[in-house]
């Protein structure tokens, strides 16, 4: 876990150091880690919420299995949000550079 959080680190200071170059730029990324941050605490939130549903309330089967099995592997999770917020400041920057917004801030 060590080995994660510092590569999830290192990976947010070369971010920001892209982001916080233009004040444009800053704009565009603080807005889509903005947004993948909401989505990312929106879905590890419900798990957790109906993760305890279900234990308090003894539901099981279908739905209740997969909610189960998720909110007792949160170690994956983790896993794939670090995955998630790599692969979403690669698409920022892709789309800054394909989209030309990087022309509107030196205009």
């Amino acid at each position: 876990m060590s080995l994660v959080d510092t590569s999830d680190g290192v990976l947010m200071v070369g971010a920001y150091g892209w982001a916080f170059v233009d004040p444009l730029r800053k704009l565009y990324y603080n807005l889509t880690i903005t947004g993948v941050s909401v989505v990312v605490a929106v879905v590890v939130g419900s798990i957790e919420a109906l993760g305890l549903v279900a234990d308090q309330l003894g539901l099981t089967g279908g739905v209740w299995s997969s909610v189960n099995f998720a909110a007792g592997n949160f170690a994956p999770l983790g896993y794939l949000v670090v995955g998630v917020f790599v692969t979403s400041w690669l698409a920022s920057l892709a789309i800054y550079r394909v989209m030309g917004y990087r022309k509107i801030g030196s205009a």
